[in-house]
């Protein structure tokens, strides 16, 4: 099944692998789309078909409501995600992404009895780890300055006052989506999950992430990086090495 006839707003891939083994779902973190995983497939072995997802209220899907609830946000995922479930998948998700990706996997499992290969999960803590720093609701003044103490958006967005209308409310939303999650008690994943870290990132502590061990029966590792929260961006050929390994 070719992707570029399956009609769907929910994947944004450039070109369809009919030698891929395996596709690759990869969840953008808060604020971002689908074009952060642009270059994936031209980084990752031949067997992988990359398919980067594009949440309503960003990219080609920017007309569309954000969604500020994890459950709902799920669920219509996982209906356009079914049709591209007929051969092996992983999911890759960072900060956000991750929680998606982990939430996703469960119910593809309880309503479908389909599960990934392999989960991947980015820079966040694990889920049953409550989020202590809101900051969706900030007041302006204070939610600029947070964004740039985190240094995962950019320069040229920062400074643009018409791009920042745009952004904020995208950005406010998808962390609302984060920090409102409860997380429920569920029976482990029996699938391997492997864990990404940065070494300097301030909002997720090493402890934070090897708690994910709770929440899979199979194998499980983590691997570190030098960078920040955002070390997607700048150690991104050492990740996309690590995941292929893995895979």
């Amino acid at each position: 099944m070719a992707l570029s006839y399956v009609k769907t707003p929910w994947i944004v891939s450039s070109k369809y692998n009919p030698q891929a083994e395996l596709r690759l779902f990869c969840f953008p973190y808060a604020g971002s789309n689908a074009l952060i995983f642009r270059s994936w497939e031209d980084n990752l072995p031949i067997m992988v078909e990359v398919c980067p997802i594009e949440l309503p209220g960003r990219g080609s899907r920017l007309m569309e409501a954000p969604f500020t609830q994890v459950v709902p946000l799920v669920q219509a995922c996982a209906q356009a995600l079914l049709p591209y479930l007929d051969k092996p998948f992983a999911f890759f998700g960072h900060s956000l992404g991750a929680l998606i990706c982990f939430e996703l996997a469960h119910f593809l499992r309880r309503e479908y009895g389909k599960t990934p290969v392999r989960l991947f999960v980015s820079a966040r803590q694990a889920p049953h780890i409550p989020d202590l720093s809101p900051m969706h609701a900030l007041p302006e003044s204070a939610f600029l300055q947070e964004l740039h103490r985190l240094n995962g958006t950019p320069k040229e967005i920062l400074e643009n006052p018409e791009m920042m209308q745009l952004f904020i409310p995208i950005l406010r939303a998808d962390l609302m989506l984060d920090e409102a999650y409860v997380y429920t008690t569920k029976p482990a994943l029996e699938l391997p999950i492997t864990v990404f870290g940065g070494l300097q990132d301030p909002e997720t502590s090493l402890d934070d992430l090897k708690a994910w061990r709770e929440h899979t029966n199979a194998s499980f590792s983590i691997k570190m990086f030098s960078g920040d929260h955002f070390f997607i961006n700048t150690a991104q050929p050492l990740l996309l090495q690590a995941i292929s390994q893995e895979l």
